[in-house]
């Protein structure tokens, strides 16, 4: 667990390679405690496991001559963004040198008329939107925290509008990738389609910095809608919220976002939040498109919601009062953890088709209830994904067991629907076991393009699978 002393080995980098990477970053180097342990750190459960250097990169030739000097050295090396993935997906298992991209942080180019803009690795998801506003057009992957584009890319990103909009698979274009043997390479051009060849840009999305690192990306954007709307509504029963959701999208309402929080979670935004909903089980709605469309979406969801036990319709149209509500959501990890002073998150999801998903999370709410330990539930109930926090004490290795053995069940209970065992968050470090579970010999197609393209196992090894 985090709260466990950090290990704060002697540097195990080769003779004169410090001197390497002083000549190419200067004062960009750092190999103090503090900043080794901030990038060594996770949002999550894991231990801390500290690098043995950190650079931070300004360019793609930066990081090509960091991945260059690595691969002559033998040294391992892991690309870092904001550090807001919660599968222990940027901790260097092996030490090794961190690259942090946080300082690329430029948009290289907004292409208006044709709906596309290129980003700098480190441009984050809040900043870019920021720039796009005054030209009409905006990114709506939103994972909740303000994640750099380069690390949504890595670990192929959704959240709360990928009911509507998709996920990060859907709104890569191209790629700007440095391969393992130092290459600057290019993924695709920006035509909407292609049938050049590999899909090189879809092998990168998603692969969590194992295969290249990314360090441009081309993004797909939209139009602001013209009307946005948020409602909240309650509801007796968190089958009522779920068969709502699925009714709405059986019947081709086009939600932008459709969020659940269950009971517990409810309790924790309200608290952490300091907003008085019901604590009940609560949807997060958002609306877009005309007024007269939007108008449309509310009334048949509010009549569906009526049916299934919900209460009336909050609703704002008021951007203030829209980004409060999305504030109090995106905070919803942090408010989970606050349940229990001094406890860390273990944090999981499933995603499973729509059709099974009311008994999926139905399932899993009872085994909660049993359990010792509180597990709020929240998620992305339009795509059939949602999340269990587990808020486990660090010190008490039983709540560790326990959070084990109900993530156990939660997952295989996906996985017998025909489900998966990450919807979002990657595999990193804590869902090895299930991708085996999840695509048998797949699994082996996957080492063999990790073999060849990283024979020496440099990039971010151990995160995925085992070699």
């Amino acid at each position: 667990m985090n709260a466990l002393p950090l290990s704060m080995e002697p540097t195990r980098l080769p003779d004169g390679f410090i001197e390497s990477l002083r000549g190419v970053f200067g004062e960009r180097l750092h190999l103090g405690e503090a900043m080794r342990s901030q990038h060594g750190s996770s949002e999550a459960h894991f231990d801390t496991i500290l690098p043995d250097a950190v650079v931070f990169a300004l360019s793609t030739e930066d990081v090509v001559a960091a991945v260059k000097l690595c691969g002559a050295a033998g040294v391992p090396i892991i690309a870092y963004g904001a550090g807001t993935s919660i599968e222990g997906n940027t901790t260097p298992v092996n030490g090794g040198l961190t690259i942090d991209l946080s300082l690329m942080d430029q948009i290289v180019r907004v292409n208006a008329e044709d709906f596309d803009v290129t980003v700098q690795a480190g441009v984050r998801r809040e900043q870019l939107n920021e720039h796009l506003r005054d030209v009409g057009l905006f990114f709506p992957i939103d994972p909740g925290a303000n994640a750099t584009i380069g690390g949504m890319a890595s670990t192929r990103a959704s959240g709360t509008n990928a009911v509507r909009y998709g996920t990060m698979r859907e709104a890569v274009l191209s790629l700007r990738v440095v391969t393992p043997d130092g290459r600057d390479i290019r993924t695709a051009r920006r035509a909407r389609k292609s049938a050049a060849g590999y899909d090189l840009t879809r092998l990168f999305v998603g692969s969590e910095g194992t295969l290249g690192i990314i360090t441009e990306i081309t993004l797909r954007l939209h139009g602001i809608p013209e009307s946005i709307l948020s409602a909240v509504c309650s509801f007796e029963t968190l089958s009522g919220a779920v068969d709502t959701t699925v009714q709405a999208i059986q019947l081709g309402v086009p939600l932008a976002r459709v969020e659940i929080l269950d009971d517990v979670q409810m309790r924790a935004v309200n608290a952490w939040s300091k907003l008085d909903y019901p604590e009940k089980t609560t949807l997060f709605f958002e609306f877009h498109g005309s007024e007269r469309y939007v108008q449309e979406q509310v009334e048949t969801v509010s009549a569906l919601a009526s049916d299934n036990g919900g209460g009336a319709f909050q609703w704002s149209s008021l951007p203030e009062e829209r980004a409060r509500l999305w504030k109090a959501r995106h905070e919803a990890y942090y408010a989970a953890i606050g349940l229990r002073k001094g406890c860390v998150g273990w944090p999981t999801d499933v995603c499973v088709p729509i059709s099974r998903l009311a008994e999926c999370i139905t399932e899993t709410k009872k085994d909660l209830e049993a359990a010792s330990i509180p597990g709020p539930i929240l998620g992305h109930v339009g795509d059939g994904n949602f999340h269990v926090v587990f808020v486990i004490d660090p010190n008490r290795p039983e709540e560790a067991a326990e959070a084990e053995a109900l993530n156990r069940r939660l997952v295989q209970r996906a996985l017998d629907m025909d489900g998966t065992c990450t919807g979002e968050h990657g595999i990193g470090l804590g869902k090895q076991d299930w991708l085996v579970a999840e695509l048998g010999d797949a699994v082996d197609i996957m080492r063999t393009m990790k073999r060849a393209m990283d024979p020496q196992n440099l990039f971010n090894p151990g995160k995925i699978f085992s070699l």
